[in-house]
């Protein structure tokens, strides 16, 4: 006697046979092979409605980027959305059932994001598709419009445009930002910070996705309540060839020799600087704060200071903290400022935060005073991030001392 088992699979019907003495063998065999192909086939459908606010150009496109290959891979202007009436926009895809997808909306490039109201850029639009979900999206302007209309820096700002430098590929804008009482103060000599990825540090028109650091706003704020002392800031911009010149590649030392051997001496006979390490800090982000840390390690005769956020100590196989492991000659002086996230790509670069910190103050760097951590519980990798936590990297290096 045989025992007839139907199994329906994709909607296509499978009859099997089996001998009784084997059927419960067989069924278990059977779902240890079907259950992982039903689970990795199984699809759920996201459709994204944007409402776009009034004031958007007629002639606007919208887009929609994210984390995944329908998404664009954060590519601003590579996923268009369907234009359903004069303020309705619409995208529809399938992804992976239990996805997490993140996005953005933007009108085609990183300078015209979707923003809340009164200039605040919102985080990602984060998504766990669990079930066929449907997000309807309002906001108040475009990053683009709201920045014409509000002046993007605090203070005054001199540029020196397209300099250039030997052994790097691409040119270099200059921006300088000068503390309120420069030009009252006729005699004052300040110190200098250096920062990395210029576009992102003052103006969110020029920033990668719209939102600066605030360094104009939060030094000058912090100044005048006698917290920090009064600083130059002196912010690179980057280039195509950004991670090798923030790397320890041949890049990233002509890079090093540039800002020390040019832009230095530049700043120094141009306006009233202290010169000494210890009044001269670089910072950065990601690969820029491991850039920051590649200065004073290499430098520090001439970089006293660093602060490195969200730090790329990790990449190469942990090359930079297997360096400052085994090095044996004499003690470098430099004080050292880093923290990390909790979020998305924060949690990936935290062994190397980890690793990096310990390291430090087992090499005899007194906590607080020399090396300091600092944990953003939340944070995500942005710059709206590194804005909110600015004022502790700045006051660990100027702070007013009490």
């Amino acid at each position: 006697m045989q025992f007839s088992f139907y199994l329906l699979l994709s909607k296509i019907p499978y009859k099997i046979y089996f001998k009784p003495s084997k059927i419960y063998m067989y069924k278990y065999l059977l779902l240890l092979i079907l259950l992982p192909l039903l689970f990795s086939c199984a699809e759920q459908s996201l459709t994204v409605k944007v409402i776009v606010p009034a004031g958007t150009p007629d002639s606007s496109e919208v887009y929609i980027t994210g984390n995944r290959e329908q998404l664009g891979f954060w590519n601003p202007s590579k996923v268009k959305m369907v234009k359903e009436s004069d303020s309705i926009w619409v995208f529809t895809g399938s992804f992976k059932s239990g996805d997490t997808l993140e996005f953005k909306i933007t009108r085609g490039n990183w300078n015209s994001q979707a923003m809340e109201t009164a200039g605040i850029m919102p985080g990602n639009t984060r998504i766990i598709l669990d079930s066929d979900k449907k997000v309807v999206i309002r906001f108040q302007t475009w990053s683009d419009i709201w920045f014409a209309s509000h002046s993007g820096i605090v203070g005054e700002v001199n540029y020196y445009r397209g300099l250039k430098g030997e052994g790097l590929n691409f040119p270099k804008d200059v921006i300088v930002w000068l503390p309120s009482s420069y030009k009252e103060n006729k005699t004052k000599r300040y110190p200098v910070l250096y920062m990395h990825d210029g576009q992102n540090v003052f103006d969110p028109a020029t920033s990668f996705n719209g939102t600066e650091w605030r360094i104009d706003e939060v030094a000058d704020s912090l100044a005048k309540a006698g917290i920090i002392e009064e600083i130059i800031v002196v912010a690179l911009s980057n280039s195509a060839d950004r991670t090798a010149e923030y790397s320890d590649t041949e890049l990233g030392k002509a890079y090093l020799n540039f800002v020390t051997d040019k832009i230095k001496p530049m700043i120094d006979s141009t306006y009233r600087t202290l010169k000494g390490p210890e009044s001269t800090a670089v910072m950065g982000s990601s690969m820029g704060g491991l850039s920051s840390f590649l200065f004073v390690w290499w430098r520090p005769d001439v970089f006293g200071m660093a602060g490195c956020l969200s730090s790329a100590f990790l990449i190469e196989d942990y090359k930079i903290i297997k360096e400052v492991d085994t090095f044996e000659g004499e003690r470098k002086n430099f004080r050292v400022y880093m923290d990390d996230g909790t979020e998305g790509l924060e949690n990936q670069l935290r062994p190397g935060y980890d690793q990096m910190l310990n390291l430090l103050k087992t090499k005899g760097y007194q906590d607080s005073t020399e090396v300091m951590g600092y944990i953003d519980e939340g944070a995500e990798h942005t710059e709206r991030a590194w804005s909110r936590r600015v004022w502790r990297p700045l006051e660990f290096m100027f702070g007013v001392k009490k």
